[in-house]
């Protein structure tokens, strides 16, 4: 069964009240579609001392997650609720399925329709000192190497994003626009390949975090690879 409008409402009605959620945009997304879902919330609630509101009440750990994150909260609000929910599924000792996956719910642009961002393996690490960021030679882990089969690339290249508009590589700060010619240039330098490290300031919005994930997976290649670990500072 197509699962088309379970998002396209974007009010839920609980005890009463309804709830708005408003869905991060996001252009061309690589899933327009996935069956056999279970709905999560996080909304915007100023009434609560976090400004967040979870509801998990019909996740079924045996199906896909679509994790639908308001786009006003900040990482800082948003990813303790979404690491809450990959714990559950990852510690589920019974009816267990391993093929299930996690997903970010968007509204696709492109479409006018709903895209989803996967990030079932993504594990998000917090309160990291950015002051200990820095470039260096470094193989990747065990963890990466299974999930990115023949891949040879051994520079790891820390990518730190300051806003939805800005990053910085080694000393530089540069504009998003620029991300692309970038990594080409560093691709020159490291012909076998370059392994991204991704790190998010805590105050970035979620609309904001998927418009920057969404652009790194748009580069990403047989020899540009993404790390599973993703750091907030």
């Amino acid at each position: 069964m197509r699962y088309i409008y379970l998002l396209i409402i974007l009010s839920l009605f609980s005890c009463n009240n309804e709830r708005t959620l408003q869905l991060p945009e996001i252009k061309n997304a690589e899933v327009t579609e996935v069956l056999d879902v279970s709905p999560a919330y996080i909304f915007y609630d100023e009434s609560q001392p976090d400004s967040t509101l979870l509801n998990r009440k019909n996740l079924i750990i045996t199906t896909n997650w679509l994790v639908n994150v308001d786009k006003r909260l900040t990482l800082q609000q948003a990813i303790p609720h979404i690491k809450f929910l990959q714990d559950k599924k990852r510690n589920a000792e019974m009816h267990k399925n391993e093929d299930a996956k996690n997903y970010f719910t968007c509204h696709d642009t492109s479409i006018g329709n709903l895209g989803f961002l996967e990030f079932t393996d993504v594990v998000f690490k917090e309160n990291i000192k950015i002051d200990t960021v820095y470039y260096k030679d470094n193989m990747r882990t065990e963890e990466n190497l299974k999930r990115i089969e023949g891949f040879h690339a051994s520079s790891t290249i820390p990518l730190i994003f300051k806003d939805g508009h800005h990053f910085e590589i080694g000393e530089q700060n540069l504009i998003m626009d620029e991300l692309k010619n970038k990594l080409d240039k560093l691709m020159k330098i490291n012909f076998n390949g370059i392994h991204l490290q991704l790190y998010f300031n805590k105050n970035l919005s979620f609309q904001e975090y998927i418009s920057i994930k969404r652009k790194v997976n748009s580069l990403t290649s047989d020899l540009i690879s993404m790390d599973l670990n993703e750091f907030i500072y």
